[in-house]
């Protein structure tokens, strides 16, 4: 399984973003697919997930702000991002649960600037 993702950008404080990942090659059976962040010196953390039956799971600190939504059909996932904060300067990593497999994504700089 393979993972494009594009979207990422330099965005003020207070913008918005959208983030999209598209999935390619061995796709049978996905779970979920989500997006997880990683900034400078801290771990890995749950973004958004969505899975099968479209309930989504988000991170504490986006809820409200970050929206995630998924075509089947196109086997891909996307990410509104509203009212950016500093905090939000990441990469992000877009990831798919399948059956037999976890795949991730190459990550994408969302750099919110103040």
């Amino acid at each position: 399984v393979q993972l494009q993702a594009s979207g990422g950008g330099l965005v003020r404080a207070g913008g918005s973003l959208r983030l999209s990942c598209a999935a390619s090659g061995s796709i049978f059976s996905i779970n979920g697919m989500g997006w997880y962040r990683q900034a400078s010196g801290k771990e890995r953390e749950l973004v958004a997930v969505i899975v099968t039956g479209g309930r989504t799971i988000y991170g504490d600190s986006v809820k409200g702000r970050f929206t995630i939504s998924r075509d089947d059909a196109k086997n891909t996932v996307s990410l509104q991002i509203n009212s950016l904060k500093s905090e939000d300067t990441a990469f992000y990593y877009c990831n798919v649960a399948q059956v037999g497999g976890d795949y991730w994504g190459k990550g994408t700089l969302v750099t919110v600037s103040s």
